[in-house]
């Protein structure tokens, strides 16, 4: 498939079979677009819809994977250096600061303007578009610029803002790594944007790939920068990082038909409306970001290493998320948008209820999965060096509680792009402020009797709440999705991931005595030996209960190797 293609609308059916007589081959292999009448009298364009939004899918998730094994390496590699330590605290709290606004600002920012320039576009007012794109590219470099100035001067005030009860020492080193960091912010900011716009064109492949480049710099930067400053030179990798992801984009984004000019037509409709589209957006991230401070205040009074350890755990929660269902996600937001502009809500509702189908498939046996070997997991990855048992203990109960909430936090990733694909940014402001509030109540309550494992736990436990408000608001919007159809589906996922937690954690038991003399190879054996035969057991039983979705992704496996034909 090209990634360079027309823009098509790309759709998940709800029986997960090619529509009938929808598929047309071009000499290029690539699957012409269809054309239907919709219910308002419009032509609507679809597609071979299972197919497409499955290989841009995988393309996506193949980017993805190779860049969270980077990811873990680079972790691995920073542990191994690093450990659980004052440095490696002070390296994570630094990074916050610049991340927190990037975060806020751009992810609003590509939130709000991938379905304004994907309005203008499909209105055939795709120079419009790109003058929106334009505009809003030069005045989020004058704002980060000034805002990165600003982080450099007051970086003290800002750790201490993260961190509070940091010890001084600690204090004081994350606040000259912020120093440096800070510059990040514009190159992030500008990553952040290509990429959303890259995609609303149909470009997936660049965008996911310039994370793996972003995780190989910082290795490198570790490893050489590193090993001569310590941890600022590890600072300053960082930035060099951000910068190549960002740039990297660049050369795609001029194929696509962007042409830079210094301008600033802040009185253009489409800037009008990003900018007004925009403030309820950061407001609601703003508001998610309320997470991370709380658990790095809390965590800044526990013992030396709990910030590293919360972030090691949480980095390997988010790796399934990331794999597949960010991957789903990004394919399917230009999806859902598009849909909501043609009129297509029911269409929307039976592709979104597809949407958390798939993903109850994939994270409720990934989250037994990280609960059943956590302990191993963590060992194999990140013990070694200055990474010493204690560390590993601590990461591997942070990871316990972590798991619990990874159904959840994928869903509010996918439900937060259906709100914004109905250009709703106000109702997950709401909903997000209500989930820390829950957050901030259990982490209180929890940290009592867990220690940083209540606050891995709290985090859990108010993604999980936070699922269920999003659902409920966005039935309020669309066709209904079946509450009980939904919770029919999880039981036989949830007795097939019983009868696959039996099966890794009895064969590690076994093999954790026959390999435990030979090292890292002998752990990475009794890992993926484990996780193999977890996986094998979990499709066994997925068949034998006949859960649909799994015959689904076989169909669509089959089309991709046989040019198209699916086997019903």
């Amino acid at each position: 498939m090209s990634l360079y293609g027309e823009s098509v609308i790309i759709q998940i059916m709800n029986t997960g079979r090619l529509m009938a007589g929808g598929e047309q081959k071009e000499s290029s292999g690539a699957v012409k677009a269809q054309t239907f009448p919709s219910t308002k009298g419009e032509n609507v364009e679809k597609t071979t819809t299972g197919k497409m939004i499955f290989n841009i899918t995988v393309l996506i998730a193949f980017f993805s994977a190779l860049s969270k094994l980077l990811g873990v390496l680079r972790d691995s590699v920073i542990a191994h250096k690093f450990g659980a330590t004052g440095a490696s605290d002070a390296y994570l709290v630094a990074l916050t600061a610049p991340n927190l606004l990037f975060y806020i600002i751009s992810g609003a920012l590509a939130a709000v303007t991938v379905p304004v320039f994907i309005e203008y576009s499909t209105k055939g007012k795709k120079q419009e578009a790109w003058k929106v794109f334009n505009t809003v590219f030069n005045a989020v470099t004058v704002v980060f610029i000034l805002i990165a100035a600003a982080g450099m001067v007051f970086s003290p005030c800002i750790v201490k803002l993260i961190a509070w009860n940091l010890p001084g020492q600690t204090a004081n080193l994350a606040a000259s790594l912020a120093r440096i960091m800070f510059p990040l912010l514009l190159f992030a900011g500008w990553a952040s944007l290509f990429a959303g716009l890259l995609n609303a064109n149909n470009i997936f492949g660049i965008p996911a790939s310039s994370n793996a480049v972003n995780n190989v710099v910082i290795i490198l930067g570790a490893v050489t920068l590193g090993s001569f400053y310590g941890v600022h030179g590890l600072a300053v990798g960082t930035v060099i990082a951000m910068a190549a992801m960002a740039l990297m984009q660049v050369p795609a984004l001029l194929r696509a038909g962007y042409r830079y000019k210094p301008a600033l037509d802040l009185s253009h409709p489409g800037v009008k409306q990003v900018f007004s589209l925009i403030l309820p957006a950061a407001a609601g991230l703003t508001v998610n970001q309320a997470y991370i401070l709380i658990e790095k205040n809390i965590a800044s009074g526990m013992p030396e290493g709990t910030i590293t350890a919360l972030s090691l755990a949480n980095k390997l929660v988010q790796v399934p998320i990331s794999l597949f269902v960010l991957a789903l996600g990004t394919a399917v937001f230009p999806t859902l948008t598009k849909l909501v502009t043609a009129g297509e809500r029911e269409e929307f509702s039976a592709s979104l209820n597809r949407l958390l189908r798939i993903l109850i498939l994939g994270m409720v046996p990934a989250s037994i999965g990280l609960i059943v070997l956590r302990y191993p997991i963590v060992s194999l990855l990140y013990k070694s060096g200055a990474f010493d048992q204690r560390a590993t203990e601590m990461t591997a109960a942070a990871l316990l509680f972590y798991s619990v909430g990874l159904a959840g936090q994928a869903a509010n990733a996918i439900l937060t792009k259906a709100f914004y694909s109905l250009q709703d940014t106000k109702t997950p402001v709401k909903i997000t402020l209500a989930t820390v509030l829950v957050n901030l109540g259990l982490s209180l309550l929890l940290t009592r009797f867990l220690q940083h494992g209540g606050l891995a736990l709290a985090s859990s436990l108010a993604s999980l709440t936070g699922t269920a408000l999003f659902m409920f608001f966005i039935e309020k919007k669309v066709k209904p999705l079946r509450w009980t159809g939904l919770i029919r589906f999880t039981l036989p996922v949830l007795a097939a991931s019983a009868l696959m937690a039996a099966a890794s954690y009895g064969l590690n038991d076994v093999l954790t005595g026959l390999f435990s003399p030979h090292g890292k190879l002998g752990l990475a054996v009794q890992v993926g030996s484990s996780v193999a035969a977890g996986v094998a057991v979990f499709i066994a039983a997925a068949l034998i209960l006949k859960i649909e979705e799994l015959y689904i992704l076989r169909n669509y496996l089959m089309a991709v190797f046989t040019g198209g034909r699916q086997k019903d």
